[in-house]
């Protein structure tokens, strides 16, 4: 049930923003809570059964900004979350 998400920075998410959402006056270069689902897991087992992500790859979703692992692949800083800290997919 884990979902691999690459980060938007502020600068991303303004360009892309047409949410309505207002964005505190930050570095340009902080990582937000908004990203793109890479890759996810095959799900989570209750009573015995595979309930499946409800995410899937090239999602933007927005997630809690506590609560993920940092991961570095191929230079570039990825987080890797729970799905149950996935708050929302916005498209």
């Amino acid at each position: 049930n884990r979902v691999l998400i690459r980060p938007f920075t502020k600068e991303e998410v303004t360009k892309k923003n047409n949410f309505g959402i207002i964005l505190p006056d930050t570095d340009a270069k902080q990582k937000m809570e908004q990203g793109t689902v890479l890759a996810t897991g095959p799900g989570l087992y209750l009573d015995g059964k595979l309930v499946k992500v409800a995410v899937q790859k090239g999602d933007i979703v927005a997630f809690s900004k506590y609560g993920f692992d940092d991961i570095e692949v191929d230079g570039e800083i990825l987080y890797l979350i729970k799905e149950e800290n996935v708050l929302a997919i916005l498209k």
